[in-house]
């Protein structure tokens, strides 16, 4: 089994495949009307929109209803997202934290509000 993606429904498409854009820099690839997958090293971010999840599988997923995952993406270096997205809008629940195992851990909310946590591990 190979881990493909990890998939965000939503209401506004165009803020999201923006907001995710922006924060990492790589272009959305948008193969269907209502789809996008934004590929990282490893994985991708597939976004959708929540009329496309109505027209396949009505009732299966809801936009803006996370309240458990955190998306987390690894970074070299935290400081530089930080200062790309700071000031643009973008709702810092934390500023870059260095946490009690090391990490430094930024946390942010993409326009539907979802958890972000862009971080780096300490060098060895």
């Amino acid at each position: 089994m190979k881990f493909a993606s990890v998939r965000v429904v939503t209401q506004d498409l165009d803020s999201m495949i923006a907001f995710y854009q922006h924060l990492s820099g790589i272009a959305a690839n948008r193969p269907a009307e209502g789809f996008a997958e934004i590929h990282f090293n490893g994985a991708a971010l597939a976004l959708s929109s929540e009329r496309l999840i109505a027209l396949f599988n009505a009732g299966a997923a809801k936009a803006a209803a996370n309240q458990s995952a955190i998306l987390e993406f690894e970074v070299s270096d935290v400081d530089a997202v930080f200062e790309r997205v700071a000031g643009n809008g973008v709702d810092v629940v934390m500023p870059t934290t260095r946490m009690p195992w090391g990490n430094r851990s930024l946390l942010l909310r993409d326009p539907d509000g979802n958890l972000v946590n862009i971080f780096s591990r300490p060098a060895n």
